[in-house]
């Protein structure tokens, strides 16, 4: 969705359950697509119970999504976009970012993993506790024009079949995709030898499974 800030965001997000696995298949495809140069990435065992998925495009934009028994904590970094801390010399959020944070979350924007030099450095933060109906963000207002980064940030994470990952890896990685066999992955499918051979013919199988594996991923 073009133009969306994080009201928007919040309003599209899917359920916890269908977005982790959105995110185990991104670190996937990743796996399987970029060899160790990686943009997406997960970790089911992050923390005590805690499960982590990122990005890192390498060019100074990130995000994060931490699930937690609590619920889920979400947020990005867009570094070009209005909503960035650095528009002050010193770094403030954008008016409203972190208002509403559930306790049961709060100690997320405080992580050391999350900072740069002692600083929460996001445009995006949102927030779904368990049991809760519908996802959060504090109450942040956006002029016409005006972007906190969410519609560049978690385009991939929006798309229920892999599409927007697919556009995506054919302009990174300069070939053709087969966008049948992302849908697949994006669906759950096993991850069969045929399957990633699909996507990358150069792919080792026997290590893509293993980390797949390591992942959550059903394999056969």
């Amino acid at each position: 969705m073009v133009g969306m800030n994080s009201p928007e965001l919040v309003a599209e997000l899917p359920h916890p359950a269908v977005l982790l696995e959105r995110c185990r298949s991104l670190a996937v495809l990743d796996a399987i697509f970029a060899g160790r140069e990686r943009t997406y990435a997960f970790d089911p065992a992050w923390g005590d119970g805690v499960a982590l998925a990122s990005m890192d495009n390498g060019g100074g934009d990130l995000y994060a999504v931490v699930f937690d028994p609590a619920g889920v904590f979400l947020y990005g970094f867009d570094h070009e976009c209005d909503a960035t801390p650095w528009r002050e010399d010193d770094r403030v959020h954008w008016p409203g970012l972190l208002d509403g944070l559930p306790p049961a979350l709060a100690r997320y924007a405080a992580e050391p993993a999350f900072q740069l030099d002692g600083f929460f450095d996001a445009t995006v933060c949102a927030w779904r506790e368990t049991g809760d109906d519908a996802w959060r963000c504090g109450p942040v207002v956006f002029e016409d024009g005006e972007s906190d980064g969410a519609d560049f940030l978690f385009e991939q994470l929006l798309d229920a079949d892999g599409t927007a990952y697919a556009d995506w890896a054919e302009d990174i990685f300069e070939r053709p995709v087969d966008r049948a066999a992302v849908a697949a992955v994006f669906s759950g499918a096993a991850l069969t030898p045929e399957l990633v051979h699909q996507l990358n013919p150069e792919a080792d199988y026997e290590e893509i499974a293993r980390e797949a594996a390591a992942l959550g991923r059903r394999i056969p």
